[in-house]
């Protein structure tokens, strides 16, 4: 039995360039950061003093003073990018069979400041002080219960939790659940806000984030030598997967098809890449293979890029053992020069940009890159955007603990 198509038929999207979709869209091809000093918590004693945090965000914009109070921000965002996706899609659900509707959202941590605040609570007052919604705040699959329960959507519903990965693994297991029928529709992404004392100091404490505090909007350099590692970010992005002759029926607009996968794992180290950017090699040959798509037919390729010195160059060595002499043809990019690192929620933003890549044929730079690294070489698409036919895209997504993921979107066509 041959596999069903699917295709993308909404989206939406919160972050640190824009509160929808369309505004980070916007804000990405005009080369914008959303890095600056850090508002969430006092951050004097930290080395590192910078985010990419969302920016003039109100929860009551979105929700009532109760219900904002039962959920953390992470979910909040998670609800806000379901809930503009549903409405790109121009989904009538009172149309639709709920039952065939579902929702995999994921986060990498979860509820941090949940967490964060309760554990405070506990050690200053006692046991007694903890919020009888601890639980349900901070749990990582609460954001995927939540949207399913506002729009009563049956389907498949859970969370994946694979760090950077995640929202990856949502998406690619989003497509392979309509592909095999056990779903006509499917909700697919990640949320994050790990913006937190926690957060930031454990980050420091391994390494991994810029220091560069006294120029927050060049912090974020992805395959320049003078990157000296990752900005954390936050937001949220939601993707409407659609099995095609649903989408067609309906008469949906259908941005691009989700053509296919690739999962794998490095087997190699807790935080550090594989030798040669072996797993990610592996995930984007198996991601083509599934699209049933030649690696010389792929235009552009969104990065996982978090401008730190190991991802950047195994990144670029993977693509090169790839791509071959295709590899000079590409252009390549990494938005998180400009939205940070959203951690679990990176891939479905990235997934959102490679989409619109393909429908609008745009390709938004990878900002601050100034001083070449010669162990990363390729078109980075250096600091403007550029307007090429872009008729195949794919989005790679790594993790700590060795996950990889890479998502393949092509042109949509009969």
């Amino acid at each position: 039995m041959s596999k069903k198509r699917v295709v993308v038929t909404g989206f939406g999207a919160i972050s640190p360039v824009g509160n929808t979709a369309m505004e980070t869209w916007e804000a990405l091809l005009e080369g914008k950061s959303g890095t600056s000093k850090i508002t969430r918590f006092d951050s004097t004693d930290f080395k590192t003093q910078i985010a990419a945090e969302v920016k003039g965000y109100d929860p009551l914009n979105y929700f009532d003073k109760k219900e904002s109070r039962k959920l953390d921000r992470y979910s909040q965002f998670a609800m806000i990018s379901a809930d503009e996706a549903i409405l790109n899609s121009k989904l009538d659900l009172e149309k639709e069979d709920r039952d065939r509707i579902g929702v995999i959202i994921g986060s990498g941590v979860g509820g941090m400041k949940s967490f964060e605040d309760e554990h405070s609570k506990l050690i200053h007052g006692g046991p007694r002080r903890v919020s009888p919604f601890f639980i349900p705040l901070m749990i990582a699959d609460i954001a995927a219960g939540h949207v399913s329960m506002k729009h009563n959507l049956k389907g498949p519903n859970y969370a994946t939790v694979s760090a950077c990965a995640t929202s990856g693994h949502s998406i690619g297991l989003g497509l392979r659940t309509i592909q095999y029928g056990d779903a006509d529709i499917m909700l697919c992404g990640g949320a994050e806000s790990s913006v937190t004392p926690m957060s930031v100091a454990g980050f420091n404490a391994s390494k991994a984030l810029s220091t560069r505090n006294d120029e927050p909007e060049k912090a974020s350099r992805p395959f320049d030598k003078e990157r000296d590692g990752f900005v954390m970010g936050e937001g949220a992005g939601t993707v409407v997967l659609e099995e095609l002759e649903h989408a067609l029926k309906r008469g949906a607009t259908i941005y691009a098809e989700l053509a296919g996968m690739g999962f794998t794992a490095d087997a190699y180290h807790m935080t550090q890449p594989a030798p040669g950017g072996e797993g990610a090699i592996r995930a984007m040959r198996i991601a083509l293979k599934d699209a049933g798509i030649e690696a010389g037919a792929v235009d552009y390729l969104n990065a996982h890029g978090t401008s730190t010195y190991f991802n950047d160059k195994l990144e670029t060595e993977a693509i090169h053992s790839v791509f071959g002499a295709h590899a000079k043809m590409l252009n390549v990019s990494s938005t998180k020069s400009m939205t940070g690192h959203l951690l679990g929620a990176a891939g479905a933003l990235e997934m959102i940009v490679a989409t619109l890549a393909v429908k609008e044929n745009k390709i938004p730079p990878t900002i601050n890159y100034t001083v070449p690294d010669p162990e990363c070489v390729l078109n980075y698409t250096p600091n403007k955007m550029v307007e090429r036919e872009v008729m195949v895209a794919i989005s790679n997504s790594f993790g700590f603990g060795g996950h990889n993921t890479c998502l393949c979107v092509k042109k949509f066509e009969m």
